[in-house]
């Protein structure tokens, strides 16, 4: 009989995907033989498995070999469909049973109130900060650690922006489709709607910085990529209906304060 993998295995070889570069998928790769030891698998075996995972990513044109089970499928589309929750899970795995290497603080984070703390208060910001790390580091990977925008590849700048606002969409919270990754000037920026990207992936400038093409900060860090193409990540493309969704925003938004 198979040897069929568990949901807990799936999970930490999704994440061992999403935290790998597509050409490192490989069994002499030390990720895949620490997980493979701790999961008990050969290295090829999870290696082929993280290649499924990537089969089912229409973003990865070089797909390798793919024998995708049910299973892969399921968890695939549960991401897909609700990121957050698996994201958290995956997470919550990969600290319990990989050491984990001191990361790079983030120049950002999601802030969120804070009121006394209790075990359900406690239980969130553990949520929290799972979620937060799987983001930035899928997202920072997919763009190979560059800003999308300038092409800066210092990490202590970057920034995983969400599209869709953090406090709008619970469930892609976690969504790497739903990010792009940027420094921390233009996270800002697009945080607050002075900076979108249209239909093509092309910057767009608010009027707000338009008007201030007078100064040279704003035309060395702004006017200079006006109509510059989104640099695209090798895997997770950015949704196209959440950018049309934050490029109207910062329309509705600038004909406000206009």
């Amino acid at each position: 009989m198979a040897n069929l993998w568990q949901e807990d295995e799936l999970l930490l070889t999704l994440h061992l995907y999403c935290r790998t570069p597509f050409g490192k998928l490989h069994k002499s790769n030390p990720d895949v033989i620490e997980l493979a030891k701790i999961i008990g698998r050969t290295p090829s075996a999870v290696a082929l498995k993280a290649v499924n995972f990537a089969s089912l990513d229409s973003s990865i044109h070089q797909k390798g070999m793919s024998n995708t089970s049910k299973a892969d499928r399921v968890l695939w589309d549960h991401f897909m469909q609700n990121s957050t929750d698996v994201a958290e899970q995956a997470e919550a795995l990969y600290e319990s049973r990989i050491k984990i290497p001191e990361p790079i603080k983030p120049i950002y984070e999601i802030r969120e109130p804070r009121f006394p703390i209790g075990d359900t208060e406690t239980l969130r910001t553990v949520k929290t900060r799972r979620v937060q790390a799987f983001f930035r580091r899928t997202v920072l990977e997919s763009y190979n650690h560059r800003c999308a925008i300038s092409g800066l590849a210092i990490p202590e700048l970057l920034v995983a922006s969400h599209i869709i606002p953090w406090s709008e969409d619970e469930s892609r919270r976690a969504d790497p489709t739903n990010g792009i990754a940027l420094n921390a000037l233009y996270d800002k920026a697009f945080d607050r709607k002075l900076i979108s990207f249209d239909e093509n992936f092309r910057l767009v400038l608010s009027e707000r910085i338009k008007k201030q093409s007078n100064d040279e900060m704003v035309r060395g860090y702004f006017l200079k990529y006006e109509g510059k193409e989104l640099e695209m990540p090798y895997r997770f493309l950015p949704d196209i209906n959440t950018l049309e969704f934050h490029y109207n925003s910062m329309t509705k938004y600038n004909n406000l304060v206009n």
